[in-house]
């Protein structure tokens, strides 16, 4: 079977200023490549020098009490590709806890190998795992509290998966290609479980790499509107919320470096809990009951404007029809909780 062919490049911008990011790129509601973005990050100098040179400064900057890290390890038959077992309730690939100088030297060593075990130390926090290493290699976002995550491995194939934040990707050692797709299509996708997951996140169940187009015969309307970029030390790629991303690392040693952050306030909810709650409540009511709730969500949440209640509501009176803030949503939280415990 084919491997994914996608012909639209994703946008590119140049010469933007790594001090200086314009608000507009980190609003975007479309995927933007930033190329040589990171070029004056040490890291990617060393990188572009070796392997090896990237390793080296990387371990500049581990804890020597540090925790371990989760390394996801599978073997060489999966091709990179972490995923399920058959039964869709199982993985193909396990975890271990080792210290990241130890991770490092055993992707090197496997580095000449022709068919390694595929390794991937993923989203890793910067500042617990790595401190300082910001000093050195940092972007800032506009006052954004960003969270700041390294990522690190061989020849890996992550699928195609949304996530709720806004998400900065700069590569920083190796090559990628990243193929993204709207959210819209959604449908097309042919998304796996929602609570068994490889990553946390709902995947893709299409391969890239050999595309069953008759098991998935819709995956070529999501096809038609794919994305991609092929990304080299110093690129980033700003991908916005819930944009669904496959993520290909190409060489035998890769570090990418990430940035999340959120539009919504600290304390807002994720609405995947929401999701969850109306898949136990709402999904499965009679057909004219589940149109009633819909109707109910459209007044009260995607189209809710507080002048519909202005006129008939009284300010004090209104409750969770009032703009939110941290008060109003810590009082909806512990309302639901009592209504869970019943």
């Amino acid at each position: 079977m084919p491997a994914l062919q996608v012909d639209k490049r994703i946008p590119e911008r140049t010469g933007i200023d790594p001090r200086a990011i314009p608000d507009a790129v980190l609003r975007s509601e479309t995927p933007l490549v930033l190329r040589g973005l990171l070029s004056e990050w040490p890291v990617v100098q060393a990188a572009r020098t070796s392997s090896d040179a990237a390793a080296q400064y990387l371990q500049r900057f581990e804890r020597v009490d540090g925790p371990p890290v989760i390394a996801t390890v599978g073997p060489p038959e999966i091709d990179g590709r972490f995923f399920y077992d058959d039964t869709l309730q199982g993985f193909n690939f396990r975890r271990e806890h080792v210290p990241l100088g130890v991770a490092l030297k055993t992707l090197l060593k496997y580095a000449p190998d022709p068919a390694p075990p595929a390794i991937y130390i993923g989203s890793t926090t910067l500042d617990t795992w790595l401190p300082g290493f910001r000093t050195e290699n940092d972007l800032p976002l506009g006052g954004r509290d960003a969270l700041a995550s390294i990522w690190i491995g061989n020849r890996t194939r992550i699928a195609a998966h949304q996530d709720l934040p806004d998400n900065l990707a700069c590569v920083v050692a190796g090559t990628r290609r990243a193929t993204l797709f709207p959210p819209q299509q959604l449908e097309n996708l042919y998304i796996g479980p929602l609570e068994v997951t490889p990553a946390g996140q709902a995947v893709s169940l299409v391969d890239f790499a050999d595309v069953d187009h008759a098991r998935f015969p819709r995956f070529a309307q999501a096809q038609a509107q794919a994305q991609y970029a092929d990304l080299e030390p110093g690129d980033a790629l700003f991908i916005p919320s819930m944009w669904w991303h496959h993520m290909e690392a190409q060489t035998t040693f890769n570090v990418l470096v990430n940035y999340w952050w959120r539009q919504a306030p600290a304390w807002a909810t994720t609405p995947m809990d929401t999701l969850m709650h109306a898949i136990a409540s709402i999904r499965d009511l009679p057909d004219a009951e589940r149109a009633i709730w819909r109707d109910v969500f459209r007044h009260y949440v995607f189209d809710y404007d507080e002048d519909i209640v202005a006129g008939h509501v009284p300010a004090p009176a209104r409750g969770a029809l009032a703009p939110l803030d941290e008060t109003r949503a810590r009082a909806i939280r512990a309302r639901l909780r009592k209504r869970f415990e019943r």
